[in-house]
């Protein structure tokens, strides 16, 4: 579902049907992930929308335990405090291109070829999924104060106007921990850190309203 929200593809079967049909194709990026799975070892995998290191995996494992019967977007939210209130930031390392590089304590570091994700969060707001570039929100060390007045920006992406919160672009991102945080990808919590990200440009193409 967030998926299509970025590029504009109706949600209703039929009128998503007609679309697949006689939409126009768009090529589109994809991110290429290497990383640590659960049991130590070195693997890869693509995703197509956003992927995070941090308290959003941890809230992607959650979610995908839960009954969906309230709604994904309530379920999500719920979801999102309930990890917050036991989650510890940790010193987080993160390489960008051409040198940037960003350290300290963080929440969660979002590393988005689409703008939304968990349920219509509006995640990275100017994405765009055909730039060659991802958009990389680093959540700084936020408090309990920050989350209750601003967790609610979430859904319009004006959450990124908050002063521990600084949006990125690079084709390539590193992270990496004292201790191994869990990663998503699309919703699926995958394995931990060590990561590296990669946009691979224009790999599939997806047909969007004309």
């Amino acid at each position: 579902m967030d998926f299509v929200r970025t590029h504009g593809i109706p949600t209703k079967f039929d009128d998503a049907v007609v679309v697949a049909r006689d939409g126009s194709p768009r090529p589109v990026d994809v991110g290429r992930v290497s990383y640590r799975t659960w049991d130590g070892a070195e693997a890869e995998r693509f995703y197509g929308n956003v992927g995070s290191v941090g308290m959003s995996a941890a809230v992607a494992r959650r979610v995908n335990g839960m009954s969906k019967v309230a709604g994904g977007r309530a379920t999500f939210y719920y979801a999102l405090v309930r990890v917050f209130l036991e989650w510890e930031n940790s010193v987080v390392r993160v390489e960008l291109d051409e040198g940037v590089r960003r350290e300290g304590r963080m929440h969660d570091v979002i590393v988005a070829n689409g703008r939304f994700h968990g349920g219509a969060m509006k995640l990275a707001p100017e994405a765009e999924p055909d730039d060659g570039l991802f958009d990389v929100v680093v959540i700084g060390d936020i408090s309990k104060p920050d989350f209750v007045t601003t967790s609610p920006k979430l859904y319009s992406g004006r959450y990124l106007r908050h002063p521990k919160v600084e949006l990125l672009r690079s084709r390539t991102v590193a992270v990496d921990a004292d201790e191994r945080l869990p990663i998503e990808l699309d919703g699926e919590q995958i394995g931990t850190t060590p990561a590296r990200f990669e946009v691979v440009p224009a790999a599939v193409r997806v047909r969007v309203p004309g």
